[in-house]
């Protein structure tokens, strides 16, 4: 069996899942949180495919979940805490022993463009590019050190957001900005969520039965954070993310696109200092900052009860998902598939429709009743008449965190 264990973390908790990657299943998952905040909390659960037997046609238990509440002070301890939730309830890493670790990192900046196998100038390269990931990057790191003590004889993995994305030509990444200020801060587009649009394009290709290489998409990851990405032949050409995150499209906190010159005047006449201005854009902007709230369903709640900032939340989404539909057919000098991911994207059947509805010109049409049933797998929403296949594709990023570590490490 080979056995990968995904970690993702953050500066106060971090996420992992354990994957039997003979089949392509989670053994266990689990989220360990509160690091360094008095009491943590881990919680473990053990999956119906840990807990059947192996040769079963189909699970006849349920996934088992288990609450653990101690003192986490740091990521060591926190990986500790995980390694008992294995022993006490399993599935036992003696039997089911990870062959690797794989790692979601943020930030790859313009030295890593594939998964890579974790060294100690990789960490160096790593913490020196925290200055373009500064909240990402360091705990990123933190896990990664921590998990190398907690699995010292297996071969750690870093897989980089950003890395799908250096596909991208110049024209595509460089910033309208002076050139020597740009590269001696290293100003450029870089892009994120790589590890879901690679995903999902692949698994789009193969639900439409047409090879990956000769395939135009555009793949939606329409979540908290949101991105879309124009995909040629399986590599990126253009994304909505640049230098970081928090550009491109509106997002549940995140203000997306803006006139540089906001800040410029929040700065001289609101005396918003940088920290202001990077809580202002982060935290109290987006779907947040016009309604109020950011999560799609209350806004769409709220919008259907006739609150009309909630109408106006969802129109401002709405019109930058069009203006980049508009933009990336256009790079792309048209498109055969579109697909939706992450939360907002699998499951706002108003989103999908308001965004596409303008794209009847380049061959698209949703049908209604299939884009309002829902569903777990790989779906159409769009009719069999047309010219663009629209997809709903649930991502799954640990899978493709683990996969891309087997491709180093196998």
């Amino acid at each position: 069996m080979s056995v990968v264990l995904v970690v993702n973390s953050g500066s106060s908790s971090f996420k992992y899942q354990l994957l039997d990657m003979a089949h392509e299943r989670v053994l266990a998952s689990g989220l360990v949180e509160r690091i360094g905040e008095g009491t943590g909390v881990a919680t473990h659960t053990v999956t119906a495919a840990a807990l059947a037997a192996p040769d079963a046609p189909a699970p006849t238990v349920t996934d088992a979940t288990y609450m653990i509440e101690r003192e986490i002070p740091d990521h060591t301890a926190g990986f500790a805490v995980m390694l008992d939730a294995f022993a006490a309830h399993g599935p036992s890493l003696d039997e089911r022993a990870p062959v690797a670790v794989g790692h979601r990192v943020v930030h790859g900046g313009a030295r890593f463009f594939a998964p890579t196998v974790v060294t100690p100038l990789v960490e160096i390269n790593i913490d020196e590019l925290s200055v373009l990931a500064p909240l990402h990057n360091p705990a990123n790191l933190a896990g990664i050190v921590a998990a190398k003590k907690a699995f010292p004889d297996v071969p750690h993995v870093a897989v980089f957001d950003t890395a799908f994305h250096q596909s991208l030509a110049p024209e595509a990444y460089t910033y309208a900005i002076d050139r020597e200020v740009a590269e001696a801060h290293r100003i450029r587009r870089y892009g994120f969520h790589g590890t879901s649009h690679k995903f999902v394009s692949e698994a789009a290709a193969a639900f439409v039965g047409r090879p990956l290489t000769e395939l135009k998409q555009i793949v939606f990851h329409l979540g908290n954070g949101a991105s879309v990405a124009a995909i040629e032949g399986g590599r990126s050409v253009d994304t909505s993310m640049g230098l970081t995150p928090l550009e491109g499209l509106v997002m549940g906190t995140r203000s997306g696109d803006l006139d540089p010159a906001v800040l410029l005047q929040l700065a001289r006449r609101a005396e918003m200092s940088t920290a202001d201005l990077d809580t202002l854009l982060n935290k109290r902007s987006g779907l947040l900052g016009i309604a109020g709230v950011s999560d799609m369903r209350d806004i769409q709640q709220r919008r259907e009860a006739g609150d009309p900032a909630a109408r106006l939340a969802f129109d401002v989404y709405i019109h930058r998902l069009r203006a980049y539909a508009g933009a990336y057919l256009a790079q792309l000098d048209g498109v055969d598939v579109i697909s939706f991911t992450a939360g907002v994207g699998e499951n706002a059947a108003a989103v999908r429709a308001e965004a596409m509805s303008t794209l009847g010109f380049a061959g698209v049409e949703i049908d209604a009743e299939r884009n309002a049933t829902r569903g777990r797998g790989i779906r159409r929403i769009s009719t069999d008449a047309s010219r663009v296949e629209v997809l709903v594709v649930p991502t799954d990023e640990e899978l493709e965190i683990a996969r891309q570590t087997l491709s180093v490490t196998a």
